[in-house]
């Protein structure tokens, strides 16, 4: 099978803070050499452009390059990320802020914009990208069924990055995916 398209990504690393060429090094004779290191307010991560059967495989084989470079480096999140304000909508469907404000309100497309996430009390307003992108392929604002797909998997693989670097956290979910459940929450006490 031939490896037929190139997908482009970053993989924000935790264990490195400031450039080095011994970690240029060691991540290019591992498998990176697709993509870039790059530093920000001292956040390392790599920009790949990797070429792949499909999104996930490139995504994890990246994952995979990185963590096994015996630099004691961890993949924390892969970025384009879930949360998103209306200036990124904007930036990533290629129209106004003015465009997406219109879409939030109601005043333009069918209406029902998917609700924020967060910020309803703060100053800024933000979403769940696979919210959002669900909402616009479904009233044909956006044609691409596989940008969808796209944005589901890096919320996937991000849920999992934070459920592996906090296993506890997932058990305390789980408690209260359970204590809150509608079956719970009808129960008495």
């Amino acid at each position: 099978m031939s490896k037929n398209r190139t997908y482009n990504f970053v993989l924000v690393l935790s264990g490195v803070n400031e450039p080095d060429g011994r970690v240029e090094d060691a991540l290019y004779d591992a498998g990176c050499d697709d993509a870039t290191l790059a530093f920000r307010a001292g956040i390392a991560y790599l920009e790949f452009d990797r070429r792949a059967d499909n999104f996930e495989q490139a995504i994890v084989s990246a994952v995979h390059n990185v963590e096994r470079s015996g630099l004691h480096l961890e993949v924390s999140r892969i970025e384009p990320g879930d949360l998103v304000t209306a200036s990124e909508i904007a930036r990533r469907i290629h129209r106004s802020r003015e465009y997406v404000r219109l879409l939030v309100e109601g005043k333009r497309g069918a209406g029902g914009f998917p609700p924020p996430r967060s910020g309803v009390s703060a100053t800024t307003l933000v979403w769940s990208w696979c919210d959002v992108i669900r909402w616009l392929f479904e009233h044909s604002i956006l044609q691409d069924v596989s940008s969808v797909h796209a944005a589901e998997l890096l919320r996937d693989l991000n849920d999992a990055l934070e459920m592996r670097s906090d296993p506890s956290a997932t058990k305390r979910r789980q408690k209260y995916v359970r204590e809150l459940s509608k079956e719970s929450l009808s129960t008495p006490s």
